[in-house]
């Protein structure tokens, strides 16, 4: 019997079976716990960056008590800012533990119980900086098989605000056709009535842009420029003007340090013979001469109806020539070490002769396509930042050209021009809405920008 028991091999399987269904199951375990631990971490990893970037905004206590700082040293306010961002991206009613404190919540969970939160905001020169880390312990499931009760997950997030960096400004106004359309409703509407009854059917479109800039003035019965002058209708490229003149006011009074801020101001050109990058100012930190200078800021002019088969909107080329006219940016921490920063103010439709790498379709090598934002990628791809201002492009629907070529991507044009623009760097103001506004208030999202460091 003993000898019949010793050769038997008969039930083997299930013991075998038994034995690797242990590890079997731990290491299903682990794959489940360690991938809820995973989920936990990035949860919080996202609270803690929201809290340290919402915490030194330029609307935050924290920046404000930062800003009446003689010297350096700790913004208490920052950190108690940053505890409730991050609080409230939690769970609701979630009670973060104060440094060496349990949470006063649940006493049975013991991730909430285990979990602190500690900040440090400190202001060292022009750098507001805030450090966040956390940490918990997740508990498990099928690890507890095993004798293990919890895993622990901890990170860190870092950003910084730089409060009064040095930065260099170049304005790419888009002054074309386009730009002659009224800037407000009652502008169209009198460009219309001043219009209607002009023989040359161009003329009628001129509620939505003043197509023909003759040089002849008044005399020239098809120079709806000047018919707009005659009437007292304000066009598009005058609130552009005047809001690059309020803007260097306001630079000049956000400025802490001489020279801090630097502009320089470009347009398409002056005629459309010879469209090319114009520079209306070089770059300098006389923001009075400058302000003088972009009131000569005007419509391109257009010789006669149809010139060049209207093929005299190239931001291509417009952004290609403005790459090159700016110099390596810095980390804005001198005049000669400026950060630098593309305002780019246009509709968004680009008309031009480009037979080839046309986006949309071609009519005799003519090439009407939104903005093609490998062109704003070359620019960012350097460090540049670019900020764009879009001048809505208004719709036609009894035009039968605009029908045909510009409707059928009428939607994605403030589409690419947002993409164009560095990431919270771009605004969309229709013909109601004040263009000076929105140029400060980019402005201001520009040189109060709080940057995520790890």
């Amino acid at each position: 019997m003993l000898q019949r028991f010793l050769v038997d091999r008969s039930g083997n399987l299930a013991i075998i079976g038994a034995l690797a269904l242990m590890p079997l199951l731990g290491t299903a375990g682990l794959a489940l716990d360690v991938t809820h631990a995973i989920k936990v971490r990035t949860r919080l990893q996202w609270a803690a960056d929201a809290a340290v970037v919402g915490s030194i905004t330029d609307k935050s206590a924290g920046v404000a008590q930062a800003m009446t700082m003689t010297g350096d040293g700790s913004v208490s306010v920052s950190e108690s800012e940053a505890r409730s961002i991050f609080a409230a991206q939690m769970a609701n009613g979630t009670t973060i533990a104060q440094p060496g404190k349990a949470a006063q919540s649940d006493p049975n969970d013991l991730e909430e119980t285990a979990r602190t939160f500690k900040v440090s905001v400190v202001k060292t020169g022009r750098d507001i900086n805030v450090s966040a880390t956390f940490s918990t312990l997740v508990p498990t499931t099928f690890l507890k098989i095993f004798g293990k009760d919890s895993i622990k997950v901890d990170g860190i997030a870092k950003a910084t605000f730089q409060s009064n960096s040095f930065m260099d400004f170049y304005m790419l106004l888009d002054n074309t056709p386009s730009m002659g359309v009224g800037a407000t409703p009652a502008d169209v509407d009198k460009l219309i009535a001043a219009t209607k009854n002009q023989a040359d059917s161009g003329s009628r479109d001129c509620a939505f842009a003043c197509h023909i800039v003759s040089e002849n003035g008044v005399a020239d019965k098809k120079s709806n420029y000047f018919v707009a002058r005659k009437v007292g209708a304000t066009i598009r490229i005058d609130v552009v003007a005047q809001a690059v003149a309020a803007l260097m006011k306001e630079a000049e009074k956000t400025e802490t340090y001489p020279n801090q801020y630097r502009m320089a101001a470009y347009t398409f050109g002056q005629k459309a013979e010879d469209a090319n990058l114009y520079e209306v100012s070089k770059l300098t930190d006389d923001l009075k001469d400058i302000q003088t200078k972009v009131d000569t800021i005007s419509l391109m002019s257009i010789p006669f109806q149809g010139y060049n088969n209207d093929q005299i909107t190239s931001f291509d080329k417009a952004l290609t020539r403005m790459n090159s006219e700016i110099t390596p940016p810095g980390d804005g921490s001198s005049p000669a070490k400026a950060e630098k920063v593309v305002y780019f103010v246009a509709d968004g439709v680009g008309d031009s002769y480009k037979p080839t790498g046309c986006t949309k379709k071609v009519t005799g090598g003519r090439c009407q396509e939104p903005i093609d934002v490998s062109y704003c990628k070359t620019i960012k791809d350097r460090g540049i930042k670019i900020a764009v201002l879009y001048t809505t492009y208004l719709p036609l629907p009894t035009n039968g050209w605009y029908n045909t070529w510009i409707k059928p991507f009428q939607p994605e044009i403030g589409t690419k021009m947002q993409a164009c623009a560095s990431p919270g760097l771009y605004f969309e103001v229709s013909p109601s809405q004040g263009i000076e506004s929105a140029m400060k208030a980019l402005f201001v999202k520009i040189i109060r920008s709080p940057r995520l460091t790890s």
